[in-house]
């Protein structure tokens, strides 16, 4: 037990301020995210702009440039979800289609192979494929919940549960524990978005 609390109190001493912020704002985009609201756009631009430099801090370089696309995604989505689809309703939630669903692995196997190529050949990462790894994930993630597709859920799923343990490594503790957070509330977005679907098909 002392352990663990040594352990804990270490990991507060390493905490920042900005850390502490950005993960606040993380969650409560993530939070907004899950009940379809428009909020989830500026408290992430928040968030993402300061993992930005948390990420050039701690040398996680395809991190830095995921939240940097994160920031560009983020005014895409917030254009795309106030956009009317059919004159009287905003952008529904949808599934992709088998194309979309190419599509998006495409994406995925195209940005890990550039990413991990540079990290590994032109950075001082220790961890050139577990952050190319993620980058993919999240990149396609972002873009399909700019797109108010249901399966950027299973994207941040996956991505959340590689966070856990890459952050942790790396002294990010609150991080870390962020994501796990960040798990729970991708699993209940899924379940939430899948319901409103099914409430689309019936109307």
């Amino acid at each position: 037990m002392e352990v663990i609390w040594d352990n804990i109190i270490v990991a507060a001493q390493a905490m920042t301020w900005y850390e502490v912020v950005a993960v606040i704002f993380g969650l409560l985009s993530v939070w907004y995210a899950k009940k379809e609201n428009i909020l989830v756009f500026p408290t992430g631009i928040i968030s993402v702009l300061l993992y930005v430099y948390i990420c050039f801090q701690w040398k996680l370089y395809a991190d830095m440039g995921v939240n940097f696309y994160y920031f560009i995604m983020s005014v895409y989505g917030w254009v795309v979800w106030t956009s009317k689809s059919d004159g009287d309703a905003v952008t529904p939630i949808s599934k992709n289609t088998n194309q979309e669903n190419i599509i998006s692995l495409s994406l995925f196997a195209l940005f890990f192979i550039v990413m991990s190529f540079v990290l590994s050949n032109y950075t001082d990462s220790d961890v050139p494929y577990w952050d190319s790894l993620t980058t993919g994930i999240f990149l396609v993630g972002m873009w399909l919940m700019a797109k108010k597709k249901i399966e950027n859920w299973i994207a941040w799923i996956i991505g959340d549960m590689i966070s856990i343990p890459l952050y942790a490594y790396k002294g990010l503790y609150l991080t870390s524990f962020q994501f796990v957070v960040f798990l729970g509330i991708a699993v209940a977005g899924y379940v939430e978005w899948s319901r409103r679907i099914n409430m689309q098909s019936k109307d």
